[in-house]
């Protein structure tokens, strides 16, 4: 009976110990799913999470990308505009104001200051383009009309037709003077290494700016042409006084 006893209480304490871990099993199988579909919901909401923070610097970039694009339009804008204007101003004087027998320096000089911009586009922004205006508005000549419409256009013309706009250190410079009772233009250019192209036609500019400026000013001009190494250079001056003088007493 001792015996049957002991084996009982024996397979009583088996029975309790194997239903003990079939249920530590059980629970830990269950904590084990639990900590698994936690893992993934972590997961999932960090992706969530990753997703929004993208697209939250999505949405940061793209108005900056768009803000550079409409910059870069509105410069390309303003450049056609400035470009646009400049033309304008310089036909309106062409329609409007060389059928005039004279001009004043102050009409010229905004002619002359409206083409410069125009050839401007013709060049790199970083070559040397020396525009230099030391006329004072408050001279005496500043608005007599004296100067025959596009005096200064065959001059500034040419200066971007042969320089050597190629070359890193090639330039044109371009000088308006009123100074006492003369006008002067001086321009400048480095001569290009090329040789200019010829033409049946070349050399007619400057044989009828010569004419005209003989036709009109007679002796009370100066216009010269040399060159210096590899520099070009043209000088005009017109003596507004004399020629005043001399246009009052015919009159």
């Amino acid at each position: 009976m001792e015996t049957t006893f002991l084996i009982i209480c024996a397979t009583v304490i088996v029975l309790f110990l194997m239903g003990g871990t079939f249920y530590l099993f059980l629970k830990n199988k269950k904590i084990s799913e639990q900590n698994k579909q936690l893992l993934n919901e972590n997961k999932t909401l960090e992706g969530k999470l990753n997703a929004i923070e993208l697209d939250s610097i999505k949405y940061k970039i793209n108005p900056h990308l768009f803000k550079n694009i409409l910059n870069s339009i509105q410069s390309h804008a303003y450049q056609t505009y400035f470009s646009l204007d400049k033309l304008g101003n310089v036909l309106d004087y062409i329609l409007y104001e060389t059928d005039k027998e004279y001009v004043s320096v102050k009409e010229e000089l905004e002619f002359a200051l409206n083409l410069i911009e125009i050839n401007r586009l013709k060049l790199s922004p970083l070559f040397d383009l020396q525009v230099k205006n030391k006329i004072k508005e408050d001279h005496p000549f500043y608005t007599q009309e004296l100067l025959a419409p596009m005096v200064t256009v065959d001059l500034i013309e040419n200066a971007f037709k042969h320089a050597d706009i190629q070359s890193s250190d090639s330039f044109i410079s371009i000088t308006f003077e009123l100074k006492d009772d003369l006008f002067i233009l001086t321009v400048a250019n480095k001569i290009s290494s090329k040789p200019a192209m010829k033409k049946s036609n070349s050399g007619v500019g400057k044989e009828n700016m010569k004419k005209r400026l003989d036709i009109i000013y007679k002796n009370c001009y100066t216009f010269d042409q040399f060159t210096e190494e590899d520099v070009f250079i043209s000088h005009l001056k017109i003596n507004l006084f004399e020629y005043k003088v001399k246009v009052l007493a015919a009159g």
